[in-house]
Order: structure tokens, then sequence, then C-alpha cells
């Protein structure tokens, strides 16, 4: 009999996001299971959270993160979000420490239900993000979409938030930029070993930036978390915006993204925003047949 497993659809200021209660099974969701749950007539997501079992002490539990299109992801702050909503449903708790394959990561509940995720520390080495070739200045590396002479696209920043990001810069509401089409080319760019998520951002004030993100294994989504920190500390760093600011996502939600310089939390990016349920079931890991409850 196949082994099923716990499952709840939720997203993530509109990630949408599947979290799958793997703890206490050997299995694991296999690329084939991801890939048809993603499909658009089962339970269509951005990224599936895949619960494990603590395998040690001083965490909670462990995070494997699953693209739609199958591949690993390191990281997915609006996913974090939706693992703690979800865990807190069934044990409160206004703490929680993640293993991931990105490293540790904390996260807590405000009185106010929003929720914050410590993302660490941004690195922002060429051959940490990686990058195919050597630029000694990551807040701008030659890289541009569109004629020569009129590029769409140009000269992004880069960072890793856990996994690889672009940043391009533009004047215009980005909802004018044709992200379908560029997205693809950009995320497998050979720059880009790795591939990378592309993000287009407009900077409205010292603290409010609007951005849209093709995501890595992914595509075009309603948010994402990785991308909105990534995008901030590389505005800071162009000295676009201040340490902290709003940054609005296709949805129309906002997440608050803080890049402190000092205190308990100084070099980490804190991401906070909102965690929504929407329906739950069961799956089987290995197919990826489902059933809602």
């Amino acid at each position: 009999m196949p082994i099923t497993i716990p499952f709840a659809k939720m997203n993530g200021a509109g990630n949408e996001i599947l979290v799958a209660d793997m703890r206490g099974v050997e299995a694991y969701v296999t690329p084939q299971a991801a890939i048809a749950l993603a499909d658009k007539d089962a339970v269509p997501f951005d990224q599936l959270m895949e619960i494990r079992s603590p395998k040690g002490e001083g965490f909670d539990a462990g995070i494997l993160i699953h693209n739609s299109d199958g591949s690993p992801a390191g990281a997915c702050g609006n996913g974090m979000r939706c693992v703690v909503s979800y865990l807190n449903s069934k044990v409160t708790k206004n703490s929680y420490t993640f293993r991931t394959k990105a490293g540790m990561l904390d996260a807590s509940i405000g009185d106010d239900g929003q929720i914050t995720v410590n993302m660490g520390r941004p690195r922002f080495g060429w051959q940490d993000i990686p990058l195919a070739e050597e630029f000694a200045d990551t807040t701008a590396i030659e890289l541009q979409i569109g004629p020569i002479d009129a590029p769409v696209l140009h000269t992004p920043s880069v960072a890793s938030m856990g996994n690889p990001h672009a940043i391009f810069w533009v004047k215009k509401p980005v909802g004018e930029y044709d992200l379908d089409r560029f997205g693809p080319l950009l995320e497998n760019h050979p720059i880009f070993p790795e591939r990378a998520n592309i993000t287009i951002a407009e900077v409205h004030s010292r603290d409010s930036i609007s951005i849209r993100t093709w995501e890595r294994g992914a595509g075009l989504t309603l948010a994402c978390g990785s991308a909105a920190c990534a995008t901030l500390v590389s505005a800071a760093r162009k000295g676009l915006t201040d340490r902290k600011a709003e940054i609005r996502v296709p949805s129309g939600k906002t997440l608050l993204i803080e890049w402190p310089e000092d205190g308990p939390n100084a070099g980490n990016v804190l991401m906070t925003g909102p965690a929504e349920f929407e329906f739950s079931g069961r799956l089987d890991p290995e197919t990826g047949a489902f059933e809602r409850d």
C-alpha cells in the first residue's frame, strides 16, 4: 500500500506553497512526485516544503525544498513562514529553528500573527553566488538583454541568499517588462552555472521597492521572499535605499525586509510577512497521487 502523508496547501504573500509533513517517514518526495503535484490540475505550487524529523539536537525540524520543476532549492523565505504557520497549528510555540540546505534558520511569530524569518547573511563574492567568471563589483555586473545600444534590462546586482539572485533596476513599473519572455533566458544564462532567480526592481523611496521575480525552477511567481531579501541588501549596497524597506510583490502584499548593522542579528537579513492556509489533504511522496480532505 502506498505511503500517504499529510500536506497543507498554503501561500506566503501570494507565493504558492505546498507543505508536506514527512516527519517520522523514511521516504522522500521524489522529483517526479513534485512535478506531478505541481500540475495545474493537481495542487499547483511554486515551492514544496518537506518537513523532516530532526536528526540531532538544537533544531525543530529539517527542511528540504523542491521547485515546481522537481529541482531542489536552497532557500524559500515565504515557504518557511508557511512551515512555521503549519507547525504552530499543531503545537503552539513562539520561535522555531530549522536546518536547511542553506544552513540553520530561525523564525518567530509576533503578537500580530506576522512571522519573521532570519534568512541569514547574504553573500556577494562572485564565487559564492556563484558566477562563471570573476567580477570584483557585484553591485553591477556586465549582463544585458535586448539591443546592445538600447538594452531593455542591463547591469544587474547579484547576490546569494542561499540561492543565486540577479536584480535589474528599472525606472518604469515592473509590470511593464516582459519578464515571462526574458526570465527563462536570463535564468539559464551561462554566467550563472547554477541558474539564477531573476528580479526586476523599481525603487520608489528610501524605504519602498516594487519587485517582480522569475524564480529559478518555478517561473513567474506572485512573491519570492529570498528575492525580496536580495533586492533590499543590493539596494542598500548601491545606496538606493536604507537597510529597512517594504518590498511590494505582484500579489499586492508587502514584505518587510531588514538588514541590521548592529544588535543580535547584525549582518543577517530579517523578513517579516504573512502565511495563509488554503486546504489540506494527503499525498504519496513517490508518485504525487493525492486526495484533499
